[in-house]
Parts: C-alpha cells; sequence; structure tokens
C-alpha cells in the first residue's frame, strides 16, 4: 500500500457542520478512523452518532472529542471552521499540530457578500494559517470548491478537487485522501495558488444562487483524468 493509501486518524476540527460529517463519512467509509471535534465535547459526539449511523454499522468508526483532543490524536488534522473563527482557531491548535499535516478547507467568505472574492491580508487562508502554524507543519488546501450536499450521500460526485500547498509530498497524501472520499484531485501546486482555489468558491455561491441550485463545482478538462 502506498503512503497516500496508508488507512490514518483523520481529526475534523469544527466537523459538526455538514462539511465535517460530509467529510467524516466518505473517509470512514474508506476505512480510516475518523476523530470530529468540537468545542463541546458532547456537540462532536453527537455529530459522531449521526455520522456512524449513515454508514449503517454498529461499530464507532467515527468518534467525537474537543478540538484539542482531536488536535493531539489525530494522524493528519482538518480544518473546517467558519473565517471568522480561522485564525483563532488555527493559534488554539497550533502546540498540538506541529510536524503533521493540516487539510485547510476554510474559505474566507465575509457575509453578507458571500459571492465577492475577499482575501485576507495574508493573501488566502491557507497562506494565514501557515504562517500561524509554522514552517514544521505543512498545510494544504483542498475541499474548498464541494458542496456539502454531495458529501453526505452515497453517490457520484461530478466535481474535482484541487490541491495545493505544503510540499509535494504533503499534497500526494492529501490527493489519497481526496481519492478516499470518492472524489478526482489536481496537484494544483504550492500555496500562493490557494488564492485561486480559495476565490472560486464565491464564484461558485453565486452561480447557485443564479440557479437555484446547491451542486455548482469545477472540472478539469483537456488532460488525462487521473485513475
Amino acid at each position: 500500500m502506498d503512503e497516500a493509501r496508508t488507512s490514518r486518524t483523520i481529526a475534523i476540527i469544527g466537523g459538526t457542520g455538514k462539511e465535517g460529517k460530509g467529510l467524516a463519512f466518505r473517509w470512514a467509509r474508506a476505512g480510516h478512523r475518523v476523530i470530529i471535534g468540537s468545542r463541546q465535547e458532547g456537540k462532536a459526539q453527537a455529530a459522531a452518532e449521526e455520522v456512524n449511523k449513515l454508514l449503517g454499522t454498529s461499530d464507532q468508526l467515527v468518534v467525537g472529542m474537543s478540538n484539542e483532543q482531536a488536535a493531539q490524536s489525530g494522524d493528519i488534522v482538518v480544518l473546517t471552521v467558519p473565517y471568522a473563527a480561522h485564525r483563532e482557531m488555527c493559534e488554539f491548535i497550533k502546540p498540538f499540530v506541529q510536524g503533521k499535516i493540516v487539510v485547510d478547507v476554510t474559505v474566507p467568505l465575509v457575509p453578507p457578500k458571500v459571492t465577492r472574492v475577499q482575501m485576507p491580508p495574508d493573501g488566502s487562508a491557507t497562506m494565514e494559517a501557515q504562517r500561524i502554524l509554522g514552517e514544521d507543519v505543512q498545510v494544504v488546501a483542498a475541499f474548498q470548491n464541494i458542496s456539502y450536499e454531495h458529501l453526505l450521500h452515497d453517490e457520484p460526485i461530478e466535481c474535482d478537487v484541487l490541491v495545493c500547498g505544503g510540499n509535494k509530498e504533503a499534497r500526494e497524501v492529501v490527493l489519497g485522501l481526496v481519492r478516499d472520499a470518492g472524489l478526482v484531485g489536481w496537484n494544483a501546486g504550492p500555496t500562493e495558488n490557494a488564492v485561486v482555489v480559495e476565490g472560486l468558491t464565491s464564484i461558485l455561491i453565486g452561480l447557485n444562487k443564479q440557479f437555484g441550485v446547491q451542486s455548482a463545482g469545477i472540472r478539469i478538462t483537456g488532460v488525462p483524468r487521473p485513475k
């Protein structure tokens, strides 16, 4: 089994929302141990139980913990918090994620104008996380352009995932997690490219509003599809 396919313990910080639960569902189904983290441990445990029911198993494939416990326990840590909580949460988990890969799913949306691209002073949420967490953490951006409506259902998803940031090895690990979630991922290069990936979300939200849907996404064409 190659590195990207290794079974891992994945901690999803702020994972009680629909996106966090959707990723937990897909990764647990692929054989990973998943921890849902929350400020309130009871809320995390309730979300984990909800995902276990979706999986249709009596095994506790997904467990709930406090954000601190989850960040300490995960081999890979995934941030699914709203941007308003992003900086504070990065500072909070910093001591617990040194030497790890942090997958940042955060998009810097600024309500109420969520269809307008509004990037933070660091350039992107991913670059902000990298600055705060430090050089011993590989921060990788992924899953910003996927609708949670797809993730929570056992269905094919016609939307690709752009993966950027960290080093090449970290991106390969995250591309493995993308495949395990049943999606097609692309190596989109260094951290600086996250500005494009994160910014696309506001455009997709705008398209959703125009057409009254919740499933606008992106797909790479003109090159061979990864297998």
